[in-house]
C-alpha cells in the first residue's frame, strides 16, 4: 500500500486560495480576516490613522494565519509543514512575485515602509518553536523565545509607524517581552491544558514547585513566591520599555501605552488575587478595558 506523502497542497487548512487575486481583493482579504479575527482592531480602527489601517490589516493578516497554521491545525508535522509553505509564500513575495492574497496585499506595505523579512521569518521560527518545545530550562531560553514570539511584533508596528532606529527598536523589544511575560503569568493552566509550561524550570527548581503541582491546580505558598518573583521582574521590563512613549508621535504614543498598560493591569490582578493564577485565571474586564482606553486617550489629547 502505498503511503501518502504529506504536502502542503494535500493537507486540509482553511487558507488555501486558487487563482490569481487583484490587488483590491487582496487588501479586501486582510481586511476581512483583521476584523473578524479580532476584536481590538475594532477599537484600534478608530485610533489608528485612515492611511495606516489597510497596512495594519495587512500585517495583521500574515501574524493571524501564521498563529492558526501553528495552533489550530492540531498535527505537529502538518503544521511544520505549512508553515514551510507559509514561508515559501513570503519568500515569494520578496523576490516580487507574491501568490497568496495576504502577500499580494502585503507587497505594497513591504514596500512602502521598506520593511526587511526578518520579523516575519522571526515569527515562524517562534511558531516552528511551539511544535517542539513546551518546556524552557533558564529565563534567558524564555526570553530567547519572546524574541521570535513577541518582539517582532513591536518592531513590524514601528515600521509602520516610520521609526526604525536601533533605540526605538529595543525598547519596543522591553514592552512587547513583557506583554509575552505577562500574558504566560496570566495563562499557567491554559498552557498547562496544552502540555506547555513557560515558567522557567529553574525558577521552579528554587521555589520548591514540582511539575506535577502546576497541573494539579493547587495553590502554595511557595508558588506564590515564585510568581511574586516572576510579576516584579516584568515590571521592570515594561518600566524600561515605557521609554518608548517620549520618542514616538502623539498617535503612536496612545497605543503603545494602551498595550502596556493593559499587560501591567493583568500584572496588578495577579497581585490583587496574591499571585495565585492556577485556581483563578486574572482577566482585565471589557468595562475596565474601555477606562484604560479613555483615560490614555483624554492625557494624550490634553495639552502638556
Amino acid at each position: 500500500m502505498e503511503t501518502l506523502t504529506l504536502t502542503a497542497e494535500n493537507i486540509e487548512h482553511p487558507y488555501k486560495v486558487q487563482g490569481v487575486v487583484t490587488p483590491q481583493e487582496a487588501r479586501d482579504y486582510c481586511k476581512r480576516l483583521a476584523t473578524r479575527h479580532y476584536e481590538n482592531f475594532l477599537v484600534a480602527g478608530v485610533f489608528c490613522p485612515k492611511p495606516l489601517r489597510q497596512h495594519f490589516y495587512n500585517v495583521y493578516a500574515y501574524c493571524r494565519i501564521s498563529d492558526d497554521l501553528s495552533d489550530e491545525i492540531g498535527d505537529t508535522k502538518k503544521s511544520l509543514i505549512l508553515l514551510d509553505w507559509w514561508e515559501d509564500e513570503m519568500n515569494a513575495m520578496y523576490a516580487g512575485s507574491p501568490r497568496h492574497p495576504v502577500f499580494v496585499a502585503l507587497a505594497e506595505t513591504v514596500a512602502k515602509f521598506g520593511i526587511p523579512p526578518d520579523p516575519f521569518r522571526d515569527l515562524l521560527t517562534a511558531f516552528r518553536q511551539d511544535q517542539v518545545m513546551t518546556r524552557y530550562e533558564t529565563y534567558d531560553d524564555l526570553i530567547g523565545y519572546c524574541v521570535n514570539s513577541a518582539n517582532p511584533v513591536g518592531r513590524l508596528v514601528l515600521y509602520l509607524c516610520g521609526y526604525n532606529d536601533a533605540t526605538r527598536l529595543a525598547l519596543s523589544d522591553k514592552t512587547c517581552t513583557a506583554l509575552q511575560l505577562a500574558n504566560f503569568w496570566q495563562d499557567v493552566t491554559r498552557d498547562l491544558v496544552k502540555d506547555r509550561i513557560y515558567l522557567p524550570l529553574e525558577d521552579l527548581r528554587r521555589f520548591g514547585v514540582t511539575e506535577a503541582q502546576l497541573f494539579e491546580r493547587k495553590f502554595s505558598p511557595e508558588f506564590g513566591k515564585l510568581m511574586r518573583f516572576e510579576v516584579e521582574r516584568t515590571y521592570l521590563l515594561f518600566e524600561e520599555g515605557a521609554k518608548l512613549g517620549a520618542m514616538v508621535d502623539k498617535r503612536v504614543r496612545l497605543d503603545i501605552e494602551m498595550f502596556s498598560q493593559g499587560g501591567i493591569e493583568v500584572l496588578k490582578l495577579i497581585e490583587k488575587q496574591n499571585y495565585d493564577t492556577l485556581t483563578s485565571r486574572p482577566s482585565v474586564s471589557k468595562r475596565r478595558q474601555m477606562a484604560l482606553l479613555f483615560g490614555r486617550l483624554i492625557k494624550n489629547l490634553t495639552p502638556g
